[in-house]
């Protein structure tokens, strides 16, 4: 038996000895993890040694566990080191191939902006919508029914006139104003409402600094029983507010054919009185053409170019700048 555990100790020093030479030399971290395996594995070389305590003395086999254990927790002890020491010298060859100057100016990266007439339609329909008005839409090709007649636009109106609109192979237009929208809408809904429609319009105008052949409108539609002008008016007067201000503004008489009475709202913009929209009460021809009692539904409308707020909230002085895609304008909003 003493020769039998000597050979299981001199085989424990050998593993030792030779596992420890072998991590000490060991290259790289897949190598380390195969030295692991190899000694202290399940399988592994001590694990075939301490397979022959079974034929040792019991009273000689605590020997034996006790140097096994400290063979174990030096070769351990030893892949920790060495694991750690390659994980360093990996680190640091990868930084020193993969340097990064950090005093090197940034990539800049460009930012999109708002054009400057989604950013009116946007700010006008959030005030609207605040104040419990629906956003509508409709087509942009348009019947004559829905552009003019439904509209209280007789066929003998100026506003007919081939000068004035874009009329189509078919029969059809191109809308003149986003009141169309407002007639499909109420068509389909009854009293109360209030709507919003923003959209693009076409008029045969000669483009200039202040006119242009497609520009955008928003109107808004009020239907309700007991509806006055003393609503038109606040309304009006608190959506200017919102959007320029505190500054004066006034009603002047005018004439619109699907409103009765109209007028026309001005506001007092850097010492002067702009013209910024059209209003009026819906003529009872209009609710009559939607299919609504006149005598017991009453209602308001307005409608203002985007172009003309943007040209006034910006300062811009040529309507043609915001559509011409140059983006050293179109970067100061």
């Amino acid at each position: 038996m003493a020769t039998q555990l000597s050979e299981l100790e001199t085989q424990l020093e050998d593993l030792r000895a030779a596992g420890t030479t072998a991590i000490a030399t060991s290259q790289t971290l897949d190598e380390l993890e195969q030295l692991r395996i190899n000694y202290l594995g399940k399988k592994g070389k001590v694990s075939v040694v301490l397979g022959g305590m079974g034929k040792l003395d019991p009273s000689e086999r605590p020997r034996i566990g006790a140097l096994a254990n400290d063979v174990k927790k030096a070769l351990e002890t030893g892949l920790e080191d060495k694991r750690t020491a390659l994980q360093r010298a990996q680190l640091k060859a990868q930084l020193q191939s993969e340097t990064l100057d950090v005093t090197m100016p940034g990539v800049y990266h460009s930012q999109g902006r708002i054009h400057p007439l989604n950013g009116i339609i946007d700010r006008a329909l959030d005030i609207f919508v605040g104040l419990g008005y629906t956003v509508a839409s409709g087509p942009e090709m348009e019947t004559d029914y829905y552009n003019f007649e439904a509209l209280n636009t007789p066929p003998d109106h100026p506003a007919r006139d081939m000068q004035d609109t874009f009329y189509l192979p078919d029969g059809n237009l191109l809308r003149t104003h986003t009141s169309s929208v407002q007639i499909r809408y109420m068509e389909e809904h009854q009293p109360p409402i209030r709507i919003v429609a923003p959209g693009r319009v076409y008029r045969r105008d000669t483009v200039d600094a202040t006119h242009a052949a497609v520009f955008h409108q928003i109107e808004l539609l009020a239907i309700e029983e007991g509806l006055q002008f003393t609503d038109l008016k606040g309304t009006i007067k608190e959506f200017l507010r919102q959007m320029f201000g505190d500054l004066p503004v006034r009603f002047r008489a005018s004439y619109f054919p699907f409103t009765e009475p109209s007028a026309e709202v001005d506001l007092q913009w850097q010492g002067k009185w702009l013209e910024v929209l059209g209003c009026g009460m819906v003529d009872p021809n209009v609710l009559k053409a939607a299919g609504y009692d006149p005598e017991k539904y009453t209602g308001f409308a307005a409608g203002f170019g985007v172009e003309r707020f943007a040209m006034v909230l910006h300062q811009i002085d040529d309507i043609r700048r915001v559509y011409a895609s140059d983006l050293r304008f179109l970067r100061q909003f």
